[in-house]
């Protein structure tokens, strides 16, 4: 009997606590300068002459598409994404993913580069879920997912994916 006691303080702890929203850019808009644009044709132009050569036309293609999927995406403006952590589960534009389709989740902070929450989603199309923590506070974050969910602590340092994207201005 003390355990559903304690479950019940908990839930009624927990939802005296108010949910946290925010709104953050779909993707990072990078100021490119000329010579980042100088530097990525003049890379693409010998990949594709390297791979017509070679015969590697669909590697060539790949090159030509991941440039125009690049013009296409600077020319757009990112939208404009509505993020809130309750206690059903995280909302990302009205979607709610409930916590028991997410593992886990994990913070890293590194101001002013790396402010960003990820979560680990129960799913083989949207593993995971990156989402900007903007001017929130990381350890009030931290402590409302950790009522629901499994805190990484391994996890010390951003994906590959996001360290790239951030260098290189993608």
């Amino acid at each position: 009997m003390p355990d559903e006691k304690e479950k019940k303080e908990r839930l009624v702890s927990a939802k005296l606590v108010k949910p946290l929203k925010w709104v953050f850019s779909e993707y990072a808009k990078y100021e490119r300068k000329r010579g980042w644009y100088f530097w990525t044709i003049l890379i693409a132009l010998i990949i594709i002459i390297h791979s017509l050569l070679t015969a590697n036309w669909l590697f060539a293609l790949i090159i030509i598409m991941f440039g125009i999927i690049l013009v296409i995406n600077h020319r757009a403006e990112p939208a404009t994404m509505e993020f809130e952590i309750n206690h059903e589960g995280i909302k990302l534009n009205g979607r709610l993913h409930q916590y028991n389709e997410i593992n886990k989740f994990w913070i890293i902070y590194n101001p002013p580069e790396v402010k960003s929450l990820y979560f680990d989603i129960k799913s083989l199309l949207h593993p995971r879920l990156t989402v900007p923590l903007e001017k929130e506070n990381p350890v009030e974050v931290k402590s409302f997912l950790r009522q629901y969910l499994a805190e990484d602590l391994e996890q010390e340092q951003e994906p590959f994916s996001d360290i790239f994207g951030r260098v290189f201005k993608l």
